[in-house]
């Protein structure tokens, strides 16, 4: 009964260490695609008002905008792109976009939140800055930096 009960064990344990390799050989060649970070050229986009923002998208914006968040919504014609940095205690933030490229797989879009200057008047509301840029349609995944 003991030694029939080790050998069920190792058989588990067997069974345990081939579905773990087969795990990792799937995740480390069949189906993932390798992200190719070469630039092959800058992307043209508006940064958008509140007001030209899809409706749609603006709203899914005001349930996220007290965290942070990254957000794509696409019209089939163009491919709106948000990334908001949730609550900050004061007004005076801005958004810079530092770049929105191609790659052969994606597009890469990298922002910084600019905070207030020293000594520069700032409304003491808390403040949700968010930016929304709007490019022509690609079918890519986008990548946040």
């Amino acid at each position: 009964m003991l030694m029939e009960k080790r050998i069920f064990l190792m058989g588990k344990r067997m069974l345990w260490i081939w579905f773990t390799v087969l795990v990792i050989s799937a995740a480390s060649g069949c189906g993932l695609e390798k992200m190719d970070e070469q630039k092959l050229e800058d992307l043209s986009y508006t940064i958008l008002e509140e007001k030209e923002i899809p409706q749609e998208f603006l709203a899914i914006i005001e349930e996220k905008k007290e965290q942070i968040f990254k957000l794509t919504y696409t019209d089939e014609e163009n491919l709106y792109i948000a990334v908001g940095y949730g609550v900050q205690q004061t007004g005076g933030y801005s958004i810079s976009v530092n770049q929105c490229y191609l790659t052969e797989n994606a597009i890469y879009f990298d922002t910084t939140l600019i905070g207030p200057s020293k000594g520069e008047q700032v409304n003491d509301a808390k403040s949700y800055p968010y930016l929304v840029i709007k490019t022509k349609y690609l079918e890519k995944n986008v990548v946040f930096e």
